[in-house]
């Protein structure tokens, strides 16, 4: 098969969230959500032992209630795949997911209330050596 597109990666830093690299030198990763009410322990479970089985190598998960970070605590133990937590609105649930072992997460800033909440939650995933992907939920137009 001949290649008509040649991909030209952008040079990055090679981080980890849980065993697996991104970024630098490190292959492509794939990376699903799951879809299942998070409370609902065994339902996650089950699609992200799914996910997994399908060839993803990282799984995020809602985290939208204080219910659903105890919820993600006993979710963490019953899994492998590193887990990323998708957290809105409320910084104490990412400061909670920060010491249940949450692989990495996922902010909007914007949601989180404030520049102090958004530092707490920074600082407490950096002590806990957790990599922080920030996402935001603009859309954003160039004109020539």
């Amino acid at each position: 098969m001949k290649q008509v597109h040649k991909i030209k990666r952008r040079v990055s830093r090679k981080i980890f969230v849980g065993n697996v690299a991104i970024g630098g030198d490190a292959p492509i990763t794939v990376q699903s959500m799951t879809n299942t009410d998070t409370c609902d322990v065994d339902s996650t479970v089950s699609q992200i032992l799914s996910l997994e089985k399908a060839g993803a190598d990282l799984v995020r998960v809602s985290i939208p209630t204080m219910d659903a970070a105890e919820a993600f605590k006993k979710i963490k133990t019953r899994v492998n795949i590193p887990l990323i937590t998708d957290i809105h609105f409320d910084y104490k649930i990412a400061l909670k997911v920060a010491g249940y072992g949450a692989d990495s997460l996922r902010i909007n800033p914007e949601n989180i209330g404030n520049e102090y909440h958004t530092r707490q939650v920074c600082a407490a995933h950096i002590d806990n050596g957790i990599p922080i992907c920030i996402g935001t939920n603009a859309v954003v137009r160039y004109k020539d």
